[in-house]
């Protein structure tokens, strides 16, 4: 099976520092869900794997964020593409769960509930947590230039074997010429 991780805000959507708290405030990157069924279309299995400490924090609750991904799951489908499942932390960043990245908590489950090995798997991601997660569990870090990905980037030091790309779009162009 041919698997891609990707990270949710700042990868597929464009990120806030405010938390994305509702479907209303959920805001693709341009190309990103085009990116997704290419990707899909190419045979790869999407799952996304993101950090929601927002629902620590009281600022959306799981039901809220099971309809943000409800909407972004129909975008990918109107686009061509389909996301196969959705994993979440919901801890706060000061928790010391394995499943916040940058711990590999949440890839090992992916690659545990998809029967893969994660080191033929792709973990594309805008922040340095989701490249040293993804170097963490043994899977291949792509970063992306969109939402922090620049400033990750300017500041150097990337976890080794990381890959670059300008945007979800991008990625996939690569992969699946």
């Amino acid at each position: 099976m041919k698997l891609v991780i990707l990270d949710r805000d700042g990868t597929i959507n464009e990120d806030s520092d405010h938390y994305i708290k509702s479907p209303d405030e959920l805001r693709p990157i341009e190309g990103s869900l085009e990116a997704i069924a290419r990707l899909t279309q190419a045979g790869y299995r999407i799952v996304v794997a993101t950090n929601q400490s927002g629902i620590a924090r009281g600022l959306f609750d799981t039901s809220t964020l099971i309809a943000i991904h409800a909407l972004l799951q129909r975008q990918a489908a109107q686009a061509g593409g389909r996301i196969d499942a959705f994993f979440f932390c919901p801890h706060a960043a000061d928790s010391s769960c394995q499943c916040r990245k940058p711990q590999p908590g949440m890839l090992v489950e992916v690659a545990r509930r998809f029967n893969v090995s994660l080191k033929d798997t792709y973990m594309v991601g805008d922040a340095r947590r989701d490249l040293e997660a993804a170097v963490a569990a043994g899977a291949r870090p792509v970063l992306v230039l969109t939402g922090k990905g620049e400033k990750v980037q300017r500041e150097g030091n990337l976890p080794s074997g990381t890959v670059v790309h300008r945007n979800l779009a991008a990625f996939a162009e690569q992969l699946a010429p």
